[in-house]
């Protein structure tokens, strides 16, 4: 008798990702979803709790961006107001005298 080893099946990020969305939707139960795509329901576990989690992540950081601009956009404000702040003193005191 020879011992044959299982060979794991690999598959592809966007089969994946279509696996995991289906499942974070809910439309249907892992036992439907296992059966339709031929993926046991421990692997579509996996896969919606790592999509679920990088959904997480992307939007953390979409919310880290629109916050650094946001600081870029007020700092080039300030750097504006202190400008025209000092212009406004200068003609100022130049009505003055």
């Amino acid at each position: 008798m020879s011992q044959t080893k299982g060979i794991r099946k690999t598959y592809k990020k966007e089969f994946k990702a279509k696996v995991a969305a289906a499942a974070i939707s809910g439309e249907k139960n892992l036992a439907e979803l296992a059966s339709q795509y031929g993926v046991h329901t421990t692997q579509i576990k996996e896969w919606k709790k790592a999509g679920s989690e990088a959904l997480n992540e992307r939007f953390s950081l979409l919310r880290g961006r629109k916050a650094k601009l946001q600081e870029r956009r007020e700092a080039a404000l300030y750097e504006q107001i202190g400008k025209l702040k000092m212009e406004l003193d200068f003609l100022s005191k130049g009505l003055k005298n």
